[in-house]
């Protein structure tokens, strides 16, 4: 890599963490969806960076992002009840994180930018030429993968004590939630991949043509 784009790199890198800090640690990262579930924005700079910067920086992003998210649930939890299940320093009653919650802060967001990154590359290959449904169908693909990643983390590692909090309907909670908050997090985070990227990798073809 060039200095020339060495710094370019830095520069996207660093804008992309700005906005991610912004939508992490401010209001204008949340949607309303039902009640006390909300549609958060905080994969769009994740998906973003993959599509544009690569995998690996996709990834790298990720880790941001679950490190904020690590630490907005243990200083400032939006939902005190079950914060431990992302924080293993947070404590409710009788319930305790632990490393299972590191897994769940960070795993399924470091998969946003793997699965995002590498589905764009696949797809890329599949469709040439057809850069609106290869964004679009990768950053819809990478959110659904923290959804599901992170309720399959619960399941896992919190499936006993998360029940004993709210009983049976644990089930109708994952699925509401996947479906008033993952489905459209992944609508929107398609709609923004596609908007973003498309405009910017024209730019960029043509300052290197």
């Amino acid at each position: 890599m060039t200095k020339k784009n060495r710094t370019l790199f830095l520069t996207q890198f660093s804008i992309l963490l700005a906005i991610e800090i912004v939508f992490c640690f401010t209001p204008l990262g949340s949607l309303p969806a039902l009640g006390p579930i909300v549609a958060t924005l905080s994969a769009i700079p994740v998906v973003i960076t993959a599509l544009l910067l690569g995998t690996g920086a996709g990834a790298a992003m990720g880790a941001f992002a679950g490190l904020f998210s690590l630490i907005i649930w243990t200083l400032i939890p939006p939902m005190p009840i079950s914060a431990f299940v992302f924080s293993p320093f947070y404590s409710f009653g009788k319930f305790h994180g632990n490393f299972g919650s590191l897994l769940i802060s960070f795993v399924p967001r470091i998969l946003i930018g793997v699965v995002t990154g590498l589905v764009y590359q696949a797809l890329s290959k599949i469709f040439p030429g057809k850069n609106v449904l290869c964004f679009s169908l990768s950053a819809a693909l990478g959110s659904l993968t923290n959804t599901f990643g992170v309720m399959g983390g619960i399941w896992l590692f919190f499936g006993a004590q998360y029940s004993s909090l709210v009983g049976k309907a644990m089930l109708d909670i994952i699925g509401l939630t996947v479906l008033t908050s993952g489905i459209p997090e992944a609508v929107i985070n398609a709609i923004a991949a596609s908007a973003v990227c498309k405009p910017v990798k024209l730019i960029l073809s043509k300052r290197r043509s």
